[in-house]
């Protein structure tokens, strides 16, 4: 999970905007980088045009740049894209994205070039979703896709958690007293969920011990875990999201586990998150 580096772009850009308040604002514009028309193939490909790298100022984004050297989608909602602080850190993780895959991409071509082997376009793909808006918190999530040759690419998720009173990112997890607190909250009813939705798709119950792969269960913190609402004023369900071959094979895709927020859970928490907290159903 990216959050440290969340974390870190979060306060390189709040100096930034403070920085920035003491000039005039930029001008708005109004095309995004999907309504720019695609880059023409050349040697060149890969440097992404000056409307591609237009930012609106204000509201979602929605970047495409399509070439004979890679694929490049990014998308983020309004209700991110209206938070000045959070904008800025998405926007400096599109470009950072980008410019790593353009690095790749450039690589992998000279190589595929001087060993005489076909060369295949990189990709990477980024969605980001309000999972829940609450009056101090606005919980997104996004599902990632790459790939930069093999047989197929990989697909992921990642999360990003705004605390609109300090105006900062937070991972899901800081806000309980410890990881190991959590994951003793979380685990047993996280693996029973799980091994129902394993079973469901294998055809069959999966016993936990068995020496075949993938018959164990797994830690719920070292996947993707996200903070949602039912009520739309407290957090009131976690969600655990396993990528390909964390809980099984490639074939059975990506597994998203929800969770009601338990007594358990909320003693876990740290004592000045609980109010942002409610029991679930």
């Amino acid at each position: 999970m990216r959050i440290r580096s969340w974390l870190a772009a979060s306060a390189a850009m709040g100096l930034i905007l403070l920085a920035g308040c003491k000039g005039d604002p930029a001008p708005a514009t109004t095309a995004t980088a999907s309504e720019a028309p695609v880059a023409a193939a050349s040697e060149d490909a890969g440097t992404p045009s000056d409307d591609a790298s237009a930012v609106p100022v204000g509201g979602g984004r929605s970047e495409k740049d399509e070439n004979d050297l890679y694929e490049f989608t990014y998308a983020y909602p309004d209700a991110a894209g209206a938070i000045p602080g959070l904008k800025a850190a998405l926007d400096k993780q599109l470009e950072e994205q980008r410019a790593e895959l353009i690095g790749s991409a450039r690589e992998d071509r000279a190589e595929a070039k001087k060993d005489g082997f076909p060369y295949h376009a990189h990709s990477f793909g980024e969605d980001w979703k309000v999972v829940a808006s609450l009056p101090g918190w606005l919980s997104i999530s996004s599902e990632f896709y790459t790939f930069s040759g093999g047989a197929h690419g990989m697909s992921g998720s990642d999360t990003l958690l705004w605390d609109r009173h300090a105006e900062t990112v937070r991972a899901p997890v800081d806000l309980f007293t410890s990881n190991a607190a959590l994951t003793k909250a979380l685990q047993g009813p996280f693996c029973d969920a799980l091994d129902k939705e394993r079973g469901k798709r294998r055809g069959a119950p999966v016993v936990r011990g068995e020496d075949e792969m993938f018959s164990d269960c797994i830690d719920p913190l070292d996947q993707v875990v996200i903070l949602g609402s039912t009520n739309g004023q407290t957090f009131d369900r976690i969600g655990v999201l396993v990528p390909p071959y964390n809980a099984g094979p490639y074939a059975e895709g990506n597994y998203e586990i929800t969770l009601p927020v338990t007594g358990a859970v909320m003693a876990a928490l740290k004592p000045q998150y609980r109010a942002s907290f409610s029991l679930g159903k």
